[in-house]
């Protein structure tokens, strides 16, 4: 059922559980009915709701890159020679399949993509540049960012105060 368009009523309880899941997902379904101010069996039948409607698309644990070892991020704007759908879509799916690879956005205007990497380090780079933009004759320019220090890292999305 994770269409979309599916659209539900979210009251007050519904936005609390969200809040308190993106702080954090661990929480059990007894913690979380305390902080949504529901009963258990309430918080885990509106939490299935959620996930069935895509509200939540996902639970995961947010690592951190640079204690394992990847801690070299790059913002890459990348513009194609052919923008035809085919080309697109050719990049996109080559791109989604790197690991490397944590974000992926088709833009306009400006370049066709803008990724989001997470590598260990500049030959680690240099590798990913190979293998998804060198090699491919449709990459008509490549223009990297690197981060020299993330002052903000924070995946939620504003909810309304209910």
């Amino acid at each position: 059922m994770n269409d979309s368009t599916t659209s539900l009523a979210l009251d007050a309880a519904d936005w609390r559980i969200l809040d308190s899941l993106q702080r954090d997902a661990s929480l059990s379904n007894q913690d979380l009915a305390v902080q949504a101010h529901v009963s258990p069996a309430t918080c885990l039948r509106r939490v299935k709701r959620l996930v069935d409607s895509g509200i939540i698309e996902r639970r995961v644990a947010l690592l951190s890159a640079e204690k394992l070892g990847a801690g070299l991020t790059a913002v890459v704007e990348i513009t194609l020679d052919r923008q035809g759908a085919e080309h697109l879509a050719a990049f996109e799916a080559r791109v989604l399949d790197d690991e490397a690879v944590q974000q992926c956005y088709r833009v306009s205007p400006g370049p066709d993509f803008v990724l989001i990497l997470q590598v260990r380090d500049m030959p680690a780079y240099h590798a990913l540049v190979q293998r998804l933009f060198t090699q491919d004759a449709n990459v008509r320019n490549v223009k990297a960012f690197f981060s020299v220090h993330r002052a903000k890292f924070e995946p939620r999305v504003a909810l309304p105060k209910p």
